[in-house]
């Protein structure tokens, strides 16, 4: 495997974990509470949430931008230092990361929902607090779904583009992921190398998506079977 292949399949890789693994907390937090809790505004704050799922990459890549440039709320004025965010991988990262949350919290919010909140009070009667409830019922009883919601945000993060050229630029061995270095090739004229990039891309899709379906069936499969199981 040549650098022109391993580079940006490597940073791909790496932005796509990256990004993957910093939004989880939050993701599964906003996830919980939305299909935990009622409260006022939370409809304003689910369609917050997903905006990134209907806007154009691009538009929040240069929301990014403002918010990251100097003058921006996460800027050099107004930090008092220089993140180094911009054309870095970081800022790859951060925006894989935005493109990816939506995705997370909605998948997550499912697999919280379908969690039968009569077992979760059950165990509270037996005198475990809300925490020891979490991780060793709802936890357990989510998993699959859970698992499917990160390996989604994970192929989203890496499929990554409008907002990563916006935020990261397409700089080859420091910001240029794959779907970049797709983009980089067909400009140039150079198709093999492009085909080449595109077979890996849709090898590690297929992968990823097989997964997901995979998990999401025997989810289903084990809700059904307590579904059939529970005592009418």
């Amino acid at each position: 495997m040549n650098a022109e292949i391993y580079s940006p399949l490597f940073i791909s890789l790496k932005v796509a974990l990256g990004a993957t693994l910093a939004i989880i907390p939050p993701g599964m937090a906003a996830a919980y509470l939305l299909a935990r809790r009622d409260f006022f505004g939370k409809s304003l704050l689910e369609t917050l949430l997903s905006l990134p799922l209907v806007l154009p990459p691009t538009a929040v890549g240069y929301l990014l931008l403002r918010m990251l440039g100097s003058r921006g709320i996460l800027g050099r004025e107004t930090l008092g230092f220089d993140p180094d965010i911009l054309l870095t991988w970081k800022g790859a990262l951060i925006a894989g990361g935005t493109m990816a949350f939506p995705l997370l919290v909605r998948t997550a919010k499912v697999a919280f929902s379908d969690v039968d909140s009569r077992l979760e009070n059950m165990a509270r009667t037996l005198g475990m607090n809300r925490f020891e409830v979490f991780a060793r019922i709802t936890l357990p009883l989510a998993g699959r779904g859970l698992l499917a919601a990160i390996v989604l945000a994970f192929s989203r993060a890496l499929g990554e583009f409008g907002a990563t050229v916006i935020v990261a630029g397409n700089i080859p061995g420091k910001t240029q992921t794959l779907a970049l270095a797709i983009y980089n090739h067909i400009q140039v004229g150079r198709e093999a190398e492009a085909t080449r990039l595109l077979l890996i891309t849709v090898f590690i899709a297929f992968i990823l998506v097989w997964c997901v379906e995979l998990l999401t069936r025997r989810a289903h499969s084990n809700r059904q079977a307590e579904d059939e199981s529970r005592p009418s």
